[in-house]
């Protein structure tokens, strides 16, 4: 579980295939102290597992599988890139920003970028946005942010000057791709409603009272 609050950029030193995976070799100025062989990290949004961890020269080695190849931007990866990094949350620490659980649901598109002020209003474009609900939380890249507006399978965040500072967000250039990850609560509550709205004397009535809805 993570919290979308990244506590470091990291550069892909080299990209390695092998039998449909790839092993990433990550160069980052996170403090590694505390990073074990099998601990999970996120990368751009992510959740990897660092298969080996070099203090000396301050490098991750992580296995990335086909099907996160496939449903993440690390399919395209390229060494030299910068990626977002954030060490898994412990159960004692402050709790900054959103659950985020490092499991990307899908690639999101950017279709605004513009200063406003020292920030930033940026725009992306999803395949649809039934997760994605205004004040309410997202993860992109990795990061976690609060959504400004919807409007279709679209979506506005405001990047402040720290999280344009310390993430690679303003960096991407429109039509750039993203690791999108919605809010988990909203899906745990759509499937809770869909399950329990089929059974007998549980209606929208029933559910007002309650206050599921």
């Amino acid at each position: 579980m993570f919290t979308g609050i990244v506590e470091s950029r990291g550069i892909i030193k080299s990209i390695e295939s092998y039998q449909g995976f790839v092993r990433l070799i990550i160069n980052c100025d996170m403090d590694l102290t505390d990073v074990r062989e099998g601990d999970s990290i996120c990368v751009d949004g992510a959740c990897l597992t660092a298969t080996s961890v070099n203090l000396n020269r301050k490098q991750l080695n992580m296995e990335v599988s086909p099907e996160t190849l496939k449903v993440t931007t690390l399919g395209k990866a390229k060494s030299g890139s910068g990626v977002n990094l954030e060490k898994a949350m412990r159960a004692d620490s402050r709790f900054g920003g959103h659950m985020v659980s490092g499991h990307v649901d899908c690639i999101g598109r950017i279709i605004e970028k513009r200063e406003v002020g020292a920030g930033y209003l940026m725009g992306f474009e999803v395949d649809s946005s039934r997760y994605v609900v205004e004040k309410g939380s997202v993860a992109v890249d990795g990061v976690s942010l609060t959504v400004n507006r919807v409007e279709r399978n679209r979506f506005w965040v405001m990047i402040i000057p720290h999280t344009s500072n310390l993430t690679g967000l303003t960096e991407k250039k429109i039509n750039d791709t993203v690791n999108i990850e919605f809010d988990m609560i909203g899906k745990y509550v759509e499937k809770f409603v869909n399950v329990w709205s089929s059974k007998p004397g549980l209606d929208e009535q029933t559910l007002q009272k309650y206050g599921f809805i």
